[in-house]
């Protein structure tokens, strides 16, 4: 599975005047699903690449989903149903320069960079993978039976959360284990469909969205060290895909469309909701 060529010129794209974009997020502002960047308020949105997917055809409509920053805030991860299966995909961070990483008949989804940004995890059909940032074969780390999905690092890369479901179950709770797939155990027991978890900047907690408390689903949050999950947010209708913002003291999701904060009980809706955004991503803050 070696990089492919680079499928935009150089050239392509938009770029923000001031770098790379604060946030990142999905939205059908241009009728396809793609990545758009803006400043970490959510304001002065725009597309991250010239190129599009056609939005009547199922290859197309996923066009770019489920962004994720490498550590030095230069390049994005992300899934891509383009050439009909789900890959993952590199692309800078001002949208040029996109390249295939992973190249299979099967479905990859979910990257997440390792601290030192050499390699990637991704969902593989129900189980982890990992793969060399610049290409090349995929491993399978972690479970062996059940499904496997929706891998973080954690920010010092020593660890890879995760969310599992036993065969024959639809109960799924967030799971962590070392780097290297050994070490697993599990963090929450929630008895519901806890998924898709996200790391906090300090790397000792972590965000994530479960229907514990009912039908719909809230963002909660649980230390690594264990101890009973605590809800977030209490929403009318579903609030979903947790991340976190550098502060560490405000977590992201997306609402009925659009994106919104938390911090302190006292939330903050930054997207006007008219164009289905969701997956919210902000670059990481670099040391000086």
């Amino acid at each position: 599975m070696a990089v492919a060529a680079a499928l935009l010129a150089s050239g392509c794209g938009g770029s923000s005047p001031t770098g790379p974009p604060a946030l990142v997020f999905v939205s059908v502002k241009d009728g396809d699903y793609a990545i758009f960047g803006a400043d970490a308020d959510g304001k002065h949105a725009y597309r991250l690449t010239k190129e599009k997917g056609d939005p009547s055809t199922a290859n197309g409509l996923f066009f770019q989903v489920q962004p994720a920053w490498s550590p030095d805030g230069q390049k994005l991860a992300f899934s891509s149903g383009r050439d009909g299966t789900p890959h993952i995909f590199l692309m800078n961070a001002d949208g040029t320069g996109t390249v295939r990483l992973t190249d299979t008949d099967q479905e990859d989804e979910q990257p997440s960079w390792s601290a030192d940004g050499k390699r990637i995890a991704f969902s593989r059909e129900g189980a982890i993978f990992e793969a060399q940032a610049t290409g090349g074969p995929a491993h399978r780390i972690g479970h062996g039976l059940g499904n496997a999905r929706d891998p973080a690092f954690s920010p010092d890369g020593k660890l890879i959360a995760y969310d599992y479901r036993n065969p024959g179950y639809s109960i799924r709770e967030i799971y962590v284990m070392n780097a290297d797939g050994t070490g697993i155990r599990k963090l929450t027991r929630l008895g519901a469909v806890s998924a898709l978890p996200a790391w906090s900047p300090d790397g000792r907690t972590l965000a994530f969205q479960s229907n514990a408390g009912g039908p719909k689903y809230e963002i909660y949050t649980v230390d690594l060290n264990g101890g009973r999950p605590r809800r977030v947010t209490t929403s009318p209708i579903d609030a979903i895909q947790p991340a976190w913002k550098p502060d560490g003291t405000t977590v992201g999701f997306a609402r009925d469309g659009a994106i919104w904060t938390i911090a302190a009980g006292k939330e903050k809706q930054l997207t006007s909701g008219k164009d289905d955004d969701s997956r919210p991503a902000w670059r990481p803050v670099q040391p000086h």
